[in-house]
């Protein structure tokens, strides 16, 4: 079975089975001495690093602005779901965000030591007047910032 492994996999010590995969973007995010050794015991093992393709990616960033998560997936994420995506693998990962981006998209999620996260739906509501919108950014009306909600 394949497996996408979020950063969160390497600050943990866990036992993974398959053919493991991560992006230079994960790699990159991994400072401590701990989760670097955990890197390299895992890339001993066979870890493949790699990327998606573009068009992969861009059907992960549609999805996260579907969903309503666009302003909190970080380009490592994307990259990881888009891998995912494209290998039809299992992804490896304790973010919740990430977590509802893949199921909008039907990618398996495995959590590492939180629950798994149920899928949301998430609105746009300015802080200031209240109106609803279907994007972050600044009320056109008040000024005041549109937040996330949730449905």
């Amino acid at each position: 079975m394949n497996k996408v492994l979020d950063a969160s996999a390497f600050f943990i010590d866990l036992h993974l089975e398959g053919s493991l995969f991560t992006t230079p973007a994960v790699v990159d995010e991994l400072k401590d001495l701990a989760a670097k050794c955990r890197y390299d015991a895992y890339a001993a093992a066979g870890l493949a690093v790699m990327e998606a393709p573009a068009d992969t990616r861009d059907r992960v960033v549609r999805a996260a602005e579907m969903s309503g998560d666009a302003q909190v997936i970080s380009d490592a994420d994307a990259g990881i779901l888009a891998l995912a995506l494209d290998l039809h693998a299992t992804l490896v990962t304790d973010d919740f965000a990430v977590q509802n981006v893949a199921h909008r998209l039907g990618i398996a999620v495995q959590p590492i030591r939180q629950r798994k996260a149920k899928s949301r739906a998430w609105k746009f509501r300015c802080s200031g007047c209240g109106r609803y919108f279907g994007h972050p950014g600044i009320c056109e009306y008040c000024g005041a910032e549109i937040r996330r909600k949730l449905k």
